[in-house]
């Protein structure tokens, strides 16, 4: 239920009515209030959205459109809309966008109330208030055909007690490739929120930045050679990063021991694979327990619409505890605050696991987290993923592993501001 903004918002609804107030460009007619969200969601997190639209306009007669768009092209829209001065109430973004930002409402008392992890209430450097709020948290983790390994009499962990080591990982889906007719014994995803992941694992932390120069540790080195070889010996099919295959596809064929990938598959797995079962296993250790983790997109809701009020308003309703939870359930979402109470069902373990590997992973992803946050506020951000280009330059042996890396720390120096 709504808390401290109760008041005002049941002040504003009588306003509005004794006014005949039109909420502007959000679509509101003979003054009813109606707010528009943009997003990009799959249709799991569309349908979630679209149920507390449903909820809010039951309980505050307020309506929520929920406008779905591309997200290829939800950039674009959100540019032309503030270019235009024709912004929607709110959006999920993928990103903090410099065309925008000086129309971000302030967030900061919803994000206070709402308990998010520390390192996830960064302020824009530029005024010191918060202006955007985690839609979900999404982390990196592995996946299992839970009937080849049963096929080749192959045991694999389940629990975070359970520990395997790269080595021990390979071994292992080896011997399932050689006991069925799978093809390939892991596939990742091809990027670099992946790849990350998998050099923490390995004891680095990744790319950073020293009075403006990118570095790197030895540790860096040790997880490229790693991949590399499991490309070059069959283990991985190369089309995934080298040719753009899709990796979802190769493990739903059936034929892949174990997929890299990440929590926003569970909502897909579960509708999608039936022909075999599939499972969430803690990830290898080489010997560091890590994984890559961060908001799925930024929550942010925009001034000059006549709705201001409103908004903020739904915006606490939302992440209130009870109607959270009720998101994430149907969302299948992790949420990025604790001391929620969410049913996952069947797959509850699988977020038991993913819980566990964002635990050892905070410090890992804070400092990843304001670097990319600063950047999209400054202005700063660029597109490029070094890491992934010279990466898979590397496996197409264009280079050697020294000048890939050496690529990735050149290319970050000059695009990255620290």
């Amino acid at each position: 239920m709504m808390r401290t903004r109760t008041t005002r918002l049941t002040t504003a609804a009588a306003a509005a009515a004794l006014l005949g107030l039109a909420a502007c460009s959000n679509g509101a007619d003979s003054g009813d209030v109606s707010l528009s969200i943009v997003q990009s969601g799959d249709g799991q997190q569309g349908g979630a959205l679209q149920h507390m639209a449903d909820l809010y306009e039951e309980e505050t007669g307020v309506q929520i459109d929920v406008v779905e768009v591309p997200n290829a092209d939800l950039r674009t829209r959100l540019r032309n809309s503030a270019q235009a001065e024709d912004l929607p109430a709110m959006a999920f973004s993928p990103n903090i966008d410099p065309v925008w930002t000086d129309q971000m409402l302030d967030l900061t008392e919803i994000s206070e109330s709402a308990g998010f992890y520390p390192e996830l209430n960064l302020e824009d450097p530029n005024d010191g208030l918060i202006k955007s709020l985690p839609s979900t948290l999404t982390a990196v983790g592995m996946f299992v055909n839970v009937d080849l390994w049963e096929e080749a009499g192959v045991e694999f962990p389940t629990t975070l007690e359970e520990e395997w080591s790269w080595d021990e990982f390979v071994d292992a889906a080896t011997e399932v490739v050689d006991s069925t007719d799978a093809e390939f014994g892991l596939v990742m995803d091809s990027s670099a929120h992946r790849l990350r992941a998998f050099l923490h694992q390995f004891g680095s932390k990744s790319v950073w930045l020293e009075d403006g120069e990118a570095v790197t540790s030895p540790e860096t080195a040790t997880a490229l050679e790693y991949f590399y070889d499991m490309h070059d010996s069959g283990f991985m099919p190369r089309s995934v990063w080298t040719a753009g295959d899709d990796p979802s596809a190769t493990f739903k064929s059936g034929r892949v021991a174990a997929y890299y990938s990440g929590s926003w598959q569970i909502a897909d797995f579960e509708e999608t694979v039936t022909e075999f079962e599939w499972m969430s296993v803690p990830m290898p250790q080489q010997p560091v327990r890590a994984t890559n983790y961060g908001q799925a997109s930024a929550f942010v809701a925009f001034d000059g619409t006549g709705v201001e009020e409103e908004t903020l308003d739904f915006a606490e309703w939302f992440y209130s505890a009870e109607n959270y939870e009720i998101y994430c359930e149907m969302s299948r979402c992790l949420p990025p605050m604790e001391g929620l109470d969410i049913d996952y069902g069947d797959n509850a373990y699988a977020f038991e696991i993913y819980n566990g590997e964002i635990a050892a992973s905070s410090g890992l992803f804070e400092l990843q987290h304001i670097k990319h946050m600063r950047s999209n506020y400054l202005g700063t951000a660029v597109d490029s993923e070094p890491l992934q280009d010279e990466t898979v330059r590397y496996l197409n042996d264009e280079i050697t592993l020294d000048e890939a890396i050496e690529n990735i720390l050149t290319v970050t120096t000059e695009t990255r501001e620290g």
